[in-house]
């Protein structure tokens, strides 16, 4: 009894000491946490943003109005949305969960990380305005400390409304009212059920559930709060099922102010690097890449519809310009998909090289029968040709030779994922279901003049603290995805589509532009068009079309061309950019010319090949050809034919430029040379009567050197006293003579 006494008391003082040592650290680690009623009011912060050469942008300079809102004048539904999404108990606990935060504590030890936070409405107002982001310990004391404190000195309605009027939700809307007029232009108390569901959706990822950027995720997310919104008993299921089938209605409310759409995509960016936007107070200053120069031409062009422009920095990733009419939606590539999706990856596998010959012809794949847009076939066609004519055919049979999986790869150290829907053959042609924005777009092309490294645009390159505490630094990472050899041949390739293809309104330029034009419609009309270009330098990017996806006129060959010819005569108006590179990676060889143009064969030229028929090519190195052609060391013909007509024989040859001729008569043994030559159409022989055999030998003649082919023996003729072949007599043994 007295062991067990000992023990017990030893147990209870180790449970004290663990207490007290708990109770000791969480007293000195949230020693300084003070709750301070200043922050949690939306209070007015100036934010400072400058161009690249650090300069302010004077009427870019942003005001944040956190613009209050009263919890009393509010929907209901609006109240509710939030209380069943963020935290369900929020009236019944004390601003902790307990419950949750046991849950979340087992979870995070079973994954060894902080995914889990179980933060009620009452954290999460701590959180943003007092603290920051950090998932430590030592952060989630002082919360609770905090938290504690917030619940003692505020009512619950008080609490929710700080809430709802500091809480950030995306593109810039810090409070509730900022993202009523931003996502909806109304009043927050003017909320629907249908648009309070979809602003509570934004909160988990505002950038990634924003209705303008992703629309589908958007109301997938919407249709989730609602679903909250039912378990809890908020609506029934007739509300329910009559909300989640509305539209979402997302009008995003236009501030006219200068570089509106760069700034607007500095704040989706703070959501990309998962930037705490709680730590922008009043003073910071964000230094972009923006040049005003730049950005001002882009903003002065005239534009038949809604638009999006883009100019990168090849060196840095830095925008240099961006504007949209559309925010960062993301639209069908078209054909400017072939290049990035088809064609380079199949010639870093080595399938295709710039001059190989695809034929161009009607094809079924399972009841997939595209066609070109000139609604022809075009019978051979070089992987150049097809390109710069933007042929549809040949984009589709590439990629069915490539395989989806060997693009998905490219794609994929390309940042860009396909759903399951996007895996056929309608890919090669831009077939999406989400697509890309053009910023995307821009950063896959940019991947050709940086040697085959893809590099994320960044619009942020710092963000300092009014203290001057760098709270972010821009540090681009890039990776691999072409060899410098496949560029090199894309470069070649684009160029040449701006000379000739189909942006051939860029050629008179005196610099390399490489460029690939794209769009999207059919018979009715269009509605996407695209021009990318970029040179040694920059990239550039134009989008037309409608955002409700209205069919007009507008090409890409055409409208997004001439659009992109102003903006590359104001980018270089003062210099001129490097060559791009055409030869790194790449190896040239002679190849026979006839074989290629007449027979579609690619054969290494032999040592002996007239120069004539000599063609150079270039292709990626290590891909270099083995096959040989031997026509001229060991010349082969076609069997010539052999006619007799009025005594004479006449011997027709298939026709061969560089050969010779010697043919031989033989009549009892006895041969006699009849003809010894270039190449005739007819060789014509008058013998006297008799039976004769005729040979033929190709030969070609190499200086003093003769390389004979074989001797090809033609059939026997026989010539009687009347002049006629004799090789078969007329049947008259069945004629009936009395008819």
């Amino acid at each position: 009894m007295k062991t067990f006494l000992k023990i017990s008391a030893i147990i209870l003082l180790c449970i004290s000491v663990i207490i007290f040592s708990l109770l000791l650290a969480y007293f000195l680690i949230t020693k300084g946490a003070v709750l301070d009623a200043n922050k949690l009011v939306g209070a007015g912060q100036n934010i400072i943003i400058c161009d690249e050469n650090g300069n302010e942008i004077t009427d870019a300079s942003l005001e944040i109005q956190k613009k209050s809102v009263s919890l009393s004048k509010l929907n209901p539904d609006t109240i509710n949305a939030f209380i069943a999404s963020e935290d369900r108990s929020f009236y019944s606990h004390n601003g902790l969960n307990y419950k949750r935060m046991i849950k979340a504590l087992f979870k995070n030890i079973a994954s060894g990380s902080f995914k889990e936070g179980a933060s009620t409405i009452s954290q999460q107002l701590i959180k943003n305005t007092h603290l920051s982001s950090d998932k430590t310990i030592k952060r989630k004391l002082k919360e609770i400390k905090l938290t504690k404190k917030l619940e003692k000195r505020y009512s619950k309605d008080q609490i929710l409304e700080m809430y709802l009027n500091t809480i950030y939700f995306g593109h810039n809307c810090y409070g509730l009212q900022s993202a009523a007029e931003f996502y909806f232009n109304k009043k927050a108390e003017n909320l629907n059920l249908a648009e309070s569901a979809t602003i509570v959706g934004l909160l988990s990822s505002p950038n990634n559930y924003s209705p303008f950027k992703n629309p589908e995720k958007s109301l997938k997310r919407r249709n989730i709060v609602l679903h909250n919104m039912l378990t809890c008993g908020y609506i029934d299921d007739t509300v329910y099922a009559s909300t989640v089938n509305l539209p979402l209605n997302a009008e995003m409310k236009s501030t006219n102010g200068k570089y509106e759409s760069y700034i607007s995509a500095i704040f989706d960016e703070l959501e990309e690097i998962d930037f705490n936007n709680y730590l922008l107070t009043d003073g910071c200053k964000i230094t972009t890449y923006l040049d005003p120069y730049a950005q001002n031409q882009i903003e002065n062009l005239e534009y038949p519809c809604d638009n999006a422009v883009i100019i990168t920095d090849n060196f840095s990733g830095g925008v240099k310009a961006y504007k949209t009419t559309v925010s960062g939606a993301k639209r069908q590539p078209g054909s400017t998909a072939k290049p990035i999706f088809v064609y380079a990856p199949a010639i870093e596998e080595r399938q295709i090289n710039p001059f190989t010959k695809i034929l161009d012809e009607k094809i079924n794949y399972s009841g997939y029968s595209p066609e070109n847009y000139d609604k022809k076939y075009h019978g051979f066609v070089t992987v150049t040709e097809s390109i710069k004519n933007s042929y549809n055919i040949p984009a589709v049979k590439t990629l069915n030779a490539l395989t989806i999986d060997k693009s998905e790869k490219y794609l994929k150290a390309m940042n860009t994922e396909l759903c399951d829907d996007e895996k056929n053959l309608s890919l090669a042609l831009g077939g999406m279901k989400y697509g890309l924005s053009i910023k995307e777009l821009a950063d896959k092309y940019s991947v050709f003049p940086r040697k085959g490294s893809y590099l994320q645009s960044k619009f942020i390159r710092e963000i300092v603290s009014k203290d001057g505490r760098i709270l972010y630094k821009c540090a681009p990472v890039s990776n691999r995805v072409f060899s410098e050899g496949t560029c090199s041949l894309m470069n070649e390739i684009l160029i040449e589509t701006s000379k000739s293809g189909t942006a051939k309104k860029l050629k008179e330029f005196n610099f390399d532009v490489a460029s690939k034009t794209g769009t999207c419609g059919n018979q009715e009309g269009n509605t996407d068009a695209y021009a990318v270009s970029y040179t040694s330098e920059n990239c550039f990017a134009v989008w037309l079309g409608d955002k409700d996806n209205k069919k007009s006129h507008i090409t890409g060959g055409n409208d997004c061309c001439k659009l992109m010819k102003s903006i590359l005569a104001s980018a270089y108006a003062s210099h001129t950019p490097d060559k791009l590179d055409t030869d790194s990676g790449t190896s040239t060889v002679n190849i026979d010319r006839e074989e290629y143009e007449l027979n579609n064969k690619i054969l290494l030229a032999d040592s002996i090949c007239p120069k004539l028929n000599l063609m150079t090519v270039k292709l990626l190195k290590g891909s270099e050809l083995i096959a040989v052609s031997n026509r001229f060391s060991s010349p082969n013909i076609p069997t010539p034919k052999i006619s007799v007509n009025k005594n004479k024989v006449n011997i027709q040859l298939c026709h061969a430029k560089y050969y010779s001729f010697l043919i031989k008569r033989n009549k009892n043994g006895k041969t006699d040379t009849i003809y010894d030559g270039p190449w005739k159409e007819t060789i014509t022989d008058a013998p006297i009567d008799g039976q004769y055999t005729y040979s033929v030998t190709p030969y070609f003649k190499d200086g003093l050197k003769i390389y004979y082919g074989s001797e090809i023996m033609l059939p026997t003729v026989k010539i009687g006293e009347s002049g006629y072949i004799q090789d078969k007599l007329p049947d008259i043994a069945h004629k009936n003579w009395y008819d």
